[in-house]
């Protein structure tokens, strides 16, 4: 197929972000189609590149290959006038510039927004901070792990107070700046279509503070409810039970009983039908309420019989489960492999695939430092070997 044939075949986006939160949206931009510009700093480029050990087969960190796949890297320093004027050259021919500088700093380099809108009107100008262009918070530097601890997300995350290991937890993947990136991604192509049908571009102001709070979903509203802050609960649901780990004999399961169809079922396979006809537990609502006095009963009869023999029965009944995998065993998995989730690129470098593929979608590897610099200048700003040479040398690109 074609490349022409990809829902964003043709966008062009100059990416002046790093790290995660901003690769992450410009990388999906780039799965679908767009032609993503990746501008690095000379000699170092994104921060992730070193973020290692682990590094790639091919010398770069393990964690820069997480979010850069598909695209091009030009090294460009904006710190120089000739740089900064190089870049916005660059974003002459640009739908999309998405950047993650602090508030106000790419003013110096005539790279921030109100410099940008009058040159370019139809350009979808996408900033990605911590907290944000206004607020009391508006220039503190944002981190992943920050944000989970400001905006409650580790308040409920971690094992119960009086719990063995009792305290706040991050999540194990840096779940803000993830987010962040696919509410970024989503309002870009949103804002892509009304320019289409405007003539006029705007600023999209991303918050990692404001991303995840939204992201709360259901625990936000718990709270807006009741006015009552949810609590710890370790790996117990607050609404549904039982939908939780249980100790097996030889290991652990997750159990997620979704349903009164289902707990009944649960109760069948188990061998205690007589629990779903227990007046407080016939429904959800008196499990959760009767929550306690329910696991203590399900905890020994789970633990008497091993991780497999439960797999294997539940499986027969249609119950909800799974054992808890490590990562090598989830990107190893018969499902993995039958949805072609690990690509590949040859000489050792594997790298996880796009969740939603079309057709003819590219599965380029992430570039190296400046590896598209020279055809980009040359493609897009007919510069010369002799003028690219000039640069090279003078330091203003690599």
């Amino acid at each position: 197929m074609s490349d022409l044939m990809l829902p964003l075949a043709g966008i062009k986006v100059l990416d002046l972000s790093r790290i995660l939160a901003g690769p992450w949206a410009t990388q999906l931009l780039a799965d679908y189609g767009a032609e993503v510009i990746k501008i690095e700093r000379p000699g170092s480029g994104d921060d992730t590149r070193s973020w290692g050990p682990p590094f790639a087969s091919d010398g770069e960190a393990a964690y820069f290959h997480c979010a850069n796949r598909n695209k091009r890297s030009v090294a460009i320093d904006i710190a120089t006038p000739e740089g900064a004027g190089l870049v916005r050259k660059l974003l002459a021919q640009c739908d999309v510039l998405v950047e993650n500088f602090k508030v106000g700093g790419l003013a110096k380099y005539g790279l921030d927004y109100a410099s940008v809108c009058k040159a370019y009107p139809k350009l979808v100008y996408c900033s990605i901070t911590g907290f944000g262009q206004t607020g009391p918070n508006a220039d503190r530097p944002g981190y992943d792990y920050l944000i989970q601890a400001m905006t409650g997300l580790m308040s409920v995350t971690g094992q119960a107070d009086g719990e063995q290991g009792a305290e706040p937890m991050k999540v194990g993947v840096a779940v803000s700046d993830l987010f962040t990136g696919l509410y970024a991604a989503n309002a870009i192509q949103a804002a892509l279509r009304r320019a289409w049908m405007t003539e006029k571009g705007c600023h999209l102001d991303v918050a990692l503070h404001d991303c995840q709070l939204s992201a709360l979903a259901n625990q936000a509203m718990n709270y807006l409810a009741t006015n009552a802050s949810p609590k710890r609960m370790g790996n117990a649901h607050p609404s549904i039970v039982p939908y939780q780990v249980f100790d097996t004999e030889d290991g652990h399961i997750v159990v997620a009983v979704g349903n009164d169809g289902q707990f009944n079922a649960f109760c069948q396979c188990i061998g205690h039908p007589n629990f779903a006809q227990i007046e407080g537990w016939k429904t959800n609502e008196g499990r959760v309420a009767d929550r306690s006095a329910l696991i203590e009963s399900l905890a020994p009869i789970l633990k008497s019989r091993t991780t497999d023999q439960w797999v294997g029965a539940f499986t027969t009944s249609g119950i909800p489960h799974s054992p808890i995998r490590s990562i090598g065993e989830a990107l190893t998995s018969d499902q993995t492999r039958a949805r072609g989730l690990v690509i590949d690129h040859g000489d050792g470098l594997r790298t996880v695939k796009q969740p939603v593929p079309f057709p003819g979608q590219p599965q380029t590897p992430p570039p190296s430092l400046g590896q598209n610099t020279q055809a980009v200048l040359h493609d897009w700003l007919e510069l010369d070997d002799n003028d690219i040479d000039r640069l090279r040398k003078q330091g203003t690109i690599q």
